[in-house]
């Protein structure tokens, strides 16, 4: 859509659906942005809390390094960073190998997974699709294509960068899932801070892969606080009209950096409450993005298959058929939960 229209969801969800849904949507969207946000910044107090760096001085330099990468850079210096920093995530992928697994139980399992009706399976279920496919990301991915300026000779490259994407990210939780399968799970240890986490890889796994996931989380936390104030910006100032763009001075584009600065500053501001409980934050805004998924989804799926935005673009079948489904599936794990939640 982004390379079609040349504009972003939030202006085509404005155009399509007029300004109250634009809005009712818009708000919706923020205050789950704000909860990730305040995740992020949770995840970089804990990571930092490892390496014995309180919150009160870690929170306020993540803030102003994240601050500071947006304001002064331009989309390609960001986007190069961002790349940098995404490499990093093999570091989950030589922790998973450090904790040597049961790999033929392992494979057994990953072709062979299970469902339970439960409560708490669920919500974890929920959450980590949340955490994977989440409503910001729909708006980041195609305000950062009209950002760059992409056009349909570029297309293939575009779509290529986020099916890569897709698969990277997915390999990076997979092995997250593995690494704490073969320790924590195997062990019986119960996790309440993400020292606990890293500390209890340590025994099993040895110092490096502590060492790992500290830094790994580190580093998602940082980049996430960065990316989810910035998808929030583009999401508000298409929606109301008003000017975007990393390579823009503060003063061409006032709105969209006030936008971006003020998540920062509220989300980092949150964390610094004394003994505020990091995992649950964590937890909860990645859940909270698993029951809004479907709602975008949806908007997502109209507009694309809408002949006056997209002409001749629209999905193909398989698409719509992988769209839907996503949508659908979502929708029925959050009743089933509202359902055993009530019972």
């Amino acid at each position: 859509m982004g390379v079609v229209t040349g504009k972003g969801l939030g202006e085509l969800i404005r155009e399509r659906y007029g300004v109250r849904a634009t809005v009712l949507i818009l708000a919706i969207l923020i205050l789950a942005n704000l909860a990730n946000t305040m995740a992020e910044f949770a995840g970089a107090a804990a990571a930092f809390e490892i390496f014995g760096i309180p919150r009160f001085l870690s929170v306020p330099l993540t803030a102003g390094f994240v601050a500071w990468l947006v304001i002064q850079g331009t989309y390609a210096r960001v986007e190069r960073v961002f790349l940098i920093a995404s490499a990093l995530y093999l570091l989950y992928v030589i922790s998973a190998f450090l904790a040597t697994p049961p790999w033929g139980e392992v494979l057994r399992q990953t072709i062979r997974p299970s469902f339970h009706m439960d409560q708490d399976y669920l919500l974890m279920v929920i959450t980590l699709v949340g955490t994977t496919i989440t409503p910001w990301m729909q708006f980041y991915v195609q305000s950062s294509t009209v950002d760059k300026g992409l056009r349909w000779k570029e297309y293939k490259y575009a779509r290529l960068d986020v099916i890569l994407g897709a698969f990277v990210a997915t390999g990076v939780a997979y092995f997250i899932i593995v690494a704490c399968a073969a320790t924590l799970h195997a062990h019986g240890v119960r996790i309440e801070t993400a020292a606990d986490a890293a500390r209890a890889l340590e025994p099993f796994a040895g110092r490096y892969a502590s060492l790992f996931f500290a830094l790994g989380l580190l580093n998602a936390s940082i980049f996430s606080a960065a990316v989810l104030p910035l998808s929030t910006a583009y999401a508000a100032c298409e929606a109301l009209g008003w000017t975007t763009g990393v390579d823009r001075r503060p003063a061409e584009a006032p709105g969209f950096f006030a936008i971006y600065l003020a998540m920062i500053g509220m989300g980092a501001a949150t964390i610094l409450w004394p003994d505020l409980p990091l995992i649950p934050i964590m937890f909860f805004s990645q859940t909270l993005n698993g029951i809004l998924l479907p709602f975008i989804l949806v908007i997502v799926l109209q507009l694309i298959n809408d002949r006056e935005v997209m002409g001749a673009a629209v999905n193909s079948p398989l698409v719509n058929l992988i769209g839907w489904g996503t949508a659908f599936l979502m929708s029925a794990l959050t009743i089933l939960l509202l359902i055993t939640s009530i019972l």
